[in-house]
C-alpha cells in the first residue's frame, strides 16, 4: 500500500512539470510583438539652415608666420684702447644723437704711447737724413772714381732701409693717433640707449662692450614660410603685421627671401621691414604676420563644419533622391576667417550638402528638408545627434 501510494505521487509530479514545460514553451512561441514594430522607420527632418548647396567663391591664400621684432640698426660702443672709465653721462633708456657724447675713458696710457711714437718717428728720420747725406757725398766720390761701386750700392742700401724704417714709424704713429680719436665716447648713431656693459671706474679692455644703442626708426620681422608656399611671394610685397599688445595691424613689406632652406626643414626664411618712424614698437615684442594673396578663381566651397574624416578620407553626408548618401571629397584650400573649405572633386553644384555633423547617420536612411522639425524628431535629434569631431 505504501509502496504504491509513494509511486502515484511520483507520477502527479512528473505531470505537473511537463505540464510546466509545455506551458513554457507555448508562451514562448506566443510572444506579443511590441506596438509600432511592424511600422516603418521615418524620414530625418532638416530644416533649411542645415542643408546648403557648394557655392562658388574666390578663396584669397594667406600665408601666416610669426617672431620677435629686431632692430637692424642696433651699435655695440666699445673701448679702442685699456684704459679707465671716468663716467657715463647716458643710462639706459636715454635717448641720443650721432657724434653726442656719451662719457669719458682715462686714456693717459694711449697719450704716453703716442709720445713715444712720435719721439721714435723723429729718431728714424734723423737716421735717414743721415743716410741721405752720406749716399749723395758717395755718389760725387763715385763719379770721380774714388770709391768703388760697391761702396755706392751699400750707401744706397743703408739710405733706403732707414727711409723704411722712418715710414714705419710713422704709420705707426698715425696708427695710434686714430685710436686716440676713436677712443672718445660718442654716438655713432640716432638712438637710445639700450643697455650699459660698465660702470664708472672699471678697467677697461680694448674691445670690452661698453654701451648698446638702438635705432627703433625700422624694424625687421624674421619667420619662416614652408618651401611649398614660399614661391608665392616677392621683395616688396605688402604684409599686415599684428603686434603684440597693439589692437590695430600695421603695414610691413617683403625686405628679403632667403636663398636656401634652413638645414633639417622645409622652411625658407622670410625678413620683413616694419617702418617705426613714431617709435611705437619695440624690439623684442613678439609680432604675427599675414600674408593675403588675392584669388582669380571661383571655386566651389562648402562649409567646414559639413567635411568629416573617416578612415583616413574626407567626406560629406548630402540628400540625394530623399536618402542620405555619403561621398567621398578632394579638399583644396581653406577660409577659417569664412569657415568655408575647397571642394576639388565629388560633388556638384547642385547637391544638397549637411552643413552640419551629426551622429549615427547612415547611408540609405529616408531624409527630407522641412520648414521645421516636429517635437518628436527634434527631441531624438536632441538626444542622438551632437556634433562629430574629424
Amino acid at each position: 500500500m505504501r509502496k504504491s501510494f509513494r509511486m502515484g505521487v511520483i507520477a502527479a509530479v512528473v505531470v505537473v512539470v511537463g505540464g510546466a514545460g509545455v506551458a513554457v514553451m507555448a508562451s514562448k512561441g506566443d510572444a506579443p510583438k511590441k506596438p509600432g514594430e511592424d511600422k516603418a522607420k521615418p524620414a530625418l527632418e532638416f530644416v533649411a539652415s542645415e542643408v546648403v548647396k557648394p557655392t562658388l567663391v574666390a578663396m584669397p591664400a594667406q600665408i601666416e608666420f610669426s617672431g620677435p621684432l629686431v632692430a637692424p640698426g642696433t651699435v655695440v660702443v666699445r673701448a679702442k684702447s685699456n684704459g679707465t672709465l671716468l663716467n657715463l653721462a647716458v643710462g639706459e633708456g636715454s635717448r641720443v644723437k650721432a657724434g653726442q657724447a656719451l662719457g669719458q675713458v682715462d686714456l693717459e696710457e694711449l697719450r704716453y704711447r703716442i709720445a713715444e711714437r712720435n719721439a721714435s718717428v723723429e729718431a728714424m728720420r734723423a737716421q735717414m737724413e743721415q743716410a741721405e747725406r752720406a749716399h749723395k757725398a758717395n755718389e760725387g766720390l763715385a763719379s770721380k772714381n774714388f770709391i768703388a761701386q760697391t761702396a755706392l750700392d751699400n750707401s744706397r742700401a743703408a739710405y733706403e732701409s732707414a727711409r723704411a724704417n722712418w715710414l714705419a714709424a710713422k704709420a705707426q704713429l698715425d696708427t695710434s693717433q686714430v685710436t686716440l680719436r676713436q677712443a672718445a665716447l660718442v654716438s655713432p648713431i640716432n638712438g637710445v640707449v639700450a643697455k650699459r656693459h660698465a660702470v664708472p671706474g672699471e678697467k677697461l679692455a680694448a674691445e670690452q662692450q661698453i654701451l648698446t644703442i638702438v635705432d627703433l626708426a625700422k624694424l625687421e620681422l624674421a619667420g619662416l614660410v614652408g618651401t611649398h608656399e614660399v614661391s608665392r611671394l616677392k621683395p616688396g610685397m605688402a604684409v599686415q603685421v599684428k603686434v603684440e599688445g597693439v589692437d590695430e595691424p600695421v603695414e610691413a613689406r617683403i625686405a628679403r627671401i632667403a636663398p636656401a632652406a634652413e638645414p633639417g626643414t622645409r622652411s625658407i626664411g622670410v625678413t620683413l621691414v616694419l617702418d617705426n618712424p613714431k617709435e611705437l614698437y619695440r624690439a623684442g615684442q613678439y609680432a604675427a604676420a599675414k600674408v593675403v594673396l588675392p584669388d582669380d578663381t571661383q571655386r566651389l566651397t562648402v562649409p567646414m563644419a559639413a567635411v568629416s574624416r573617416n578612415s583616413g578620407q574626407e567626406q560629406v553626408w548630402m540628400i540625394e533622391n530623399g536618402a542620405l548618401a555619403r561621398r567621398i571629397v578632394t579638399t583644396g584650400r581653406s577660409d577659417a576667417r569664412e569657415g568655408r573649405i575647397e571642394i576639388l572633386s565629388g560633388l556638384k553644384p547642385e547637391a544638397q550638402v549637411l552643413a552640419a555633423r551629426f551622429d549615427n547617420l547612415r547611408e540609405g536612411d529616408k531624409a527630407q528638408v522641412v520648414s521645421s522639425k516636429s517635437s518628436k524628431v527634434a527631441s531624438a535629434a536632441a538626444a542622438g545627434s551632437a556634433p562629430v569631431q574629424q
